[in-house]
């Protein structure tokens, strides 16, 4: 597959960014993206590299044992490439390293595609955050994934 996964860059933020506007109705902006890598000591931003292009990223947070993976998109032409599924296996690998027992996220009740690929990775759901998605007021499913 040539993938190659690596903590993001400032430099990477405008791959990234396009990636983020295709993938979601709410995108991150450039100051969140820039915050994750410069100023939030608990976030672990990753990007996917194909032939040197940015084609996806994973941000992970860490909350004592708990990481929380807030962003995760591939790239539309790249999906299901298994690239997803790196990324998710690279931070949960990378969490387990930072000592992290679990793992939690939330993720659209209609993202059945995604709901899939967390599955696959043992993640059960927990709860429901009612119109958590204040673009459409969509729920949001949260799942865990513990142990790690």
């Amino acid at each position: 597959m040539g993938i190659e996964i690596t903590p993001m860059q400032m430099e990477d933020i405008d791959e990234v960014l396009a990636i983020e506007r295709a993938s979601y109705l709410s995108p991150w902006s450039y100051e969140m993206f820039r915050a994750e890598i410069e100023q939030n000591r608990f976030a672990y931003p990753l990007v996917a590299r194909k032939e040197g292009k940015v084609v996806g990223y994973i941000c992970l947070w860490k909350a004592a044992d708990e990481a929380h993976i807030a962003n995760i998109a591939v790239h539309p032409d790249f999906r299901r490439q298994g690239i997803g599924s790196s990324l998710l296996e690279k931070g949960l690998e990378f969490a387990r390293e930072m000592g992290c027992t679990k793992a939690v996220l939330e993720v659209r009740v209609s993202n059945l595609p995604a709901r899939r690929l967390y599955t696959r990775f043992h993640f059960a759901p927990v709860g429901i955050r009612k119109g958590y998605y204040t673009d459409t007021n969509e729920d949001a499913l949260v799942l865990m994934r513990a142990p790690l």
